[in-house]
């Protein structure tokens, strides 16, 4: 293990890592309940979905511990997951299309390939530095607000309404009111810094419904999409299901070159910057960044995220992303790709336990979403208000696009357009970058199909 990750080098040990390892692990499996759930709106079969989710994560992850030998984990990534099932498969099935998330893993698959292209070049760097702040600020804390209505939407304390479009859900149900709780658990946990505070409040949760259930006061109801809460511990059960492999439609493609291309771009953009972010800020949380503030070997650490995309996609799950719980990990200690490699081994095992992570209702994981949408909202804090107009409305409409027309897509889309129309009305057209141009010409033909009703 010395040789293999330089612990000496790092000033660490292996009893170090190992315990940031688990860490990791702790703030970040959630994951394993939270992604069934949110994929399985896509007509995606649950413990399928469970088994890619914790295989990818685990190959991933162990791609970063030797590509890079950074402590940082990868799974498939909140709001990606999201932007998968809400953005891109429920619209196409509402057109008619069968098996949409076939379409979408095909995305993801091409967007994994495209993040391997720009990994070996220097052409990422350009990216990540010519999207405006503001937007980049914009779409984090726009995608936080769409992550938190869907947690709302899932223990129906946020619900339809032919008047007001959204109105408050029934308060005597268990699911609204034990959701709450587990918020407030969540908050608590997090407030005395307990590791993997996030967990702790999904289980918390679940098991308060489990006494609900006992007690009579959560019935269970399938027609209703009320489920028993209690887990199945018969032996089948604990073997890992077999997930989609390979489950690509590019038929469909060849009819829809602009609206796949937004798909995969949208895809590719909030991958990078996720990825980008979350290693420059856990990075510099353990001291990993050199004396000019750069991440060594980041070429290795992109790659391991780009790669890890590929597999997901071919397993059958969302793009998979750098954590960054990860950062509970360095601040427990790790330094190195052991603390990655440590988390990658807890994925495995945690794949022969499917029968309790996919016994979690969705009411348990809202806690889940609503804290992590808190998380991503912060970034507003780093957004002007007072500056340039086209920095102004371009991040507003990246936020509030998001949640407001249910899709991520959508708030990238008018944002970046808002942005690129403000420079060139208030004569500053010289300054916006060749990517921005593309970018817009992109979501401009994206426009187009939409106002001829050619969404899907």
């Amino acid at each position: 293990m010395e040789k293999l990750f330089k612990l000496k080098e790092h000033g660490t040990d292996p009893r170090t890592e190992v315990i940031a390892g688990f860490t990791t692990f702790l703030s970040m499996v959630y994951i394993l309940a939270v992604n069934p759930n949110i994929l399985s709106a896509a007509g995606m079969d649950r413990a399928g979905i469970f088994t890619a989710t914790a295989v990818s994560a685990a190959f991933a992850t162990l791609c970063m511990a030797f590509f890079a030998n950074y402590p940082v984990a990868l799974a498939s990534g909140m709001g990606l997951n999201a932007y998968f099932a809400y953005s891109v498969c429920i619209p196409m099935a509402k057109a008619g299309i069968k098996n949409p998330w076939t379409i979408a893993l095909a995305a993801v698959l091409v967007e994994g390939i495209a993040f391997i292209l720009l990994s070996l070049t220097n052409f990422r760097e350009k990216l990540v530095n010519d999207i405006p702040e503001s937007l980049k600020y914009g779409i984090t804390a726009g995608i936080g607000l769409f992550i938190t209505i869907i947690g709302l939407k899932g223990a129906g304390i946020t619900v339809a309404s032919s008047s007001t479009l959204v109105d408050l859900g029934p308060v005597n149900k268990p699911q609204f009111i034990l959701a709450l709780v587990g918020l407030l658990m969540i908050a608590v946990l997090h407030h005395f810094k307990v590791k993997g505070d996030i967990l702790i409040g999904i289980l918390g949760t679940w098991i308060l419904g489990m006494i609900a259930q006992a007690a009579g006061w959560y019935v269970v109801n399938p027609e209703a999409g009320a489920f028993s809460l209690y887990p199945s511990f018969a032996g089948s059960n604990f073997i890992p299901k077999a997930p989609e492999l390979f489950s690509f439609d590019f038929a469909w493609i060849g009819h829809h070159i602009i609206s796949f291309a937004t798909i995969v771009f949208s895809f590719l953009f909030v991958d990078i910057f996720d990825t980008v972010g979350t290693l420059i800020g856990v990075a510099s949380k353990g001291n990993l960044l050199d004396e000019n503030g750069k991440l060594p070997n980041a070429k290795g650490a992109l790659l391991a995220d780009a790669v890890g995309t590929v597999a997901g996609a071919c397993l059958g799950t969302s793009t998979v992303t750098s954590y960054v719980e990860s950062s509970a990990g360095v601040a427990a200690g790790g330094r190195t790709g052991m603390t990655a490699f440590t988390t990658a081994i807890l994925f495995i095992v945690a794949l022969f336990f499917s029968p309790i992570f996919l016994a979690i209702p969705s009411f348990a994981t809202t806690p889940a979403l609503v804290w992590v949408g808190l998380l991503m909202m912060s970034t507003v804090k780093k957004m002007s208000f007072d500056g340039d107009i086209a920095d102004v409305l371009g991040g507003f409409l990246a936020i509030i696009m998001m949640p407001f027309t249910y899709s991520i897509a959508n708030g990238i889309m008018f944002g970046m357009l808002a942005w690129v129309i403000l420079k060139v009305l208030t004569g500053n057209a010289k300054k916006v970058p060749v990517v921005m141009w593309i970018s817009a010409v992109l979501f401009a033909f994206r426009f187009y199909t939409l106002v001829k009703g050619l969404s899907f």
